[in-house]
């Protein structure tokens, strides 16, 4: 790739029959500036550009480079569909399309053919209602990567990682291991140094019981676990605050002391984030040889065939994944 090539994004359009096909098209029509191939039904997207109004010029994608994408335009790796899309019905005969777009992104990015993936929504349900065992993105492309992998949420003000993710509130507090937080924290670490070219990135870490545990009285889980794993880890260089009651840790006083914060469990952080920049906010997957970013919403397939869901989400998570990619390869010139 030339200096002056634009970074090739992968994009796969998620559940056909949900709002995915229809936000693809309006990337394409936005000023991003890259590379994008679309990795889904070429068909799919002619209809969803019709039902978008959208004239869209969708191109077989030959692997060459560009240095312009004007808006509008779109490469396509085509992958067939199983059975043509009825919006707001997914059909489990349309799983393996699903899996092959996923894989063709995955493997693209491994071999280079694709700076990152950018993901839409899919509908877990469907696959699994194909008889194929399936959990979600990030699991699929961890065990495709073979590696070990971290939950991220990020808006242009806050970062916020998972120790832990879908469990129940109940099986959350077995879940929190020295184990467990070490290799988080290990792969957190390493992946703002990476890929958001932060030299020694300051993580704050949240404790799990109210309070952070306040010296025991309210659980031991920070006594026990937390603050012995936090000590080891600072004795080694890495700048960890905390364990932090969650309840005060995002005031505008403690933000400006850290670039991520780790929060034990799903809905322990998250809706402060999503209750700032719901629209601005990307899920992207640490630890992965390669970046992947998604949007943070469902299929709507209440809105799917409308022509009226919202891309702001698809279009950041295209924005983060070009800055990543940019971030990526200047740290891996430094260190030659």
């Amino acid at each position: 790739m030339s200096t002056q090539a634009l970074p090739r994004l992968a994009v796969t359009a998620g559940e056909p029959a949900g709002v995915g096909p229809e936000l693809l098209i309006r990337l394409a029509a936005s000023e991003v500036a890259a590379n994008l191939v679309a990795v889904t039904d070429r068909e799919l997207l002619e209809r969803a550009a019709s039902r978008c109004g959208a004239a869209i010029e969708l191109r077989d994608d030959d692997g060459s480079d560009i240095a312009v994408r004007p808006p509008g335009t779109l490469r396509v790796h085509h992958v067939p569909l199983g059975v043509p899309e009825v919006p707001g019905q997914p059909d489990p005969r349309n799983a393996r399309h699903v899996l092959a777009t996923l894989a063709e992104a995955a493997d693209g990015c491994m071999q280079g053919r694709y700076a990152a993936v950018v993901t839409a929504p899919l509908q877990k349900a469907s696959i699994n209602e194909a008889g194929i065992r399936f959990s979600g993105h990030t699991e699929f492309f961890a065990e495709r990567a073979h590696a070990d992998v971290v939950m991220m949420l990020a808006s242009p003000e806050l970062r916020v990682a998972l120790a832990t993710t879908h469990l129940p509130l109940a099986a959350v507090p077995a879940a929190i291991t020295r184990a467990t937080l070490e290799r988080v924290l290990r792969i957190v670490h390493g992946e703002l140094r990476t890929k958001f070219g932060l030299a020694d990135p300051r993580i704050a870490v949240l404790g799990l019981n109210p309070h952070a545990g306040e010296g025991g009285h309210l659980g031991r889980e920070e006594l026990d676990t937390v603050i012995p794993l936090l000590d080891t880890l600072r004795a080694e260089g890495m700048q960890l605050l905390g364990p932090l009651p969650a309840d005060t840790a995002f005031v505008p006083a403690q933000r400006t002391r850290y670039d991520a914060v780790l929060a034990m469990y799903h809905d322990q952080a998250l809706p402060v984030l999503k209750s700032e920049a719901f629209d601005r906010t990307v899920n992207l997957t640490l630890g992965l040889p390669f970046i992947r970013t998604s949007v943070d919403h469902g299929t709507a397939l209440d809105l799917a065939g409308s022509g009226t869901a919202d891309p702001a989400s698809l279009i950041a998570a295209a924005k983060l994944a070009l800055t990543l990619a940019k971030s990526e390869k200047r740290v891996k010139r430094s260190e030659k």
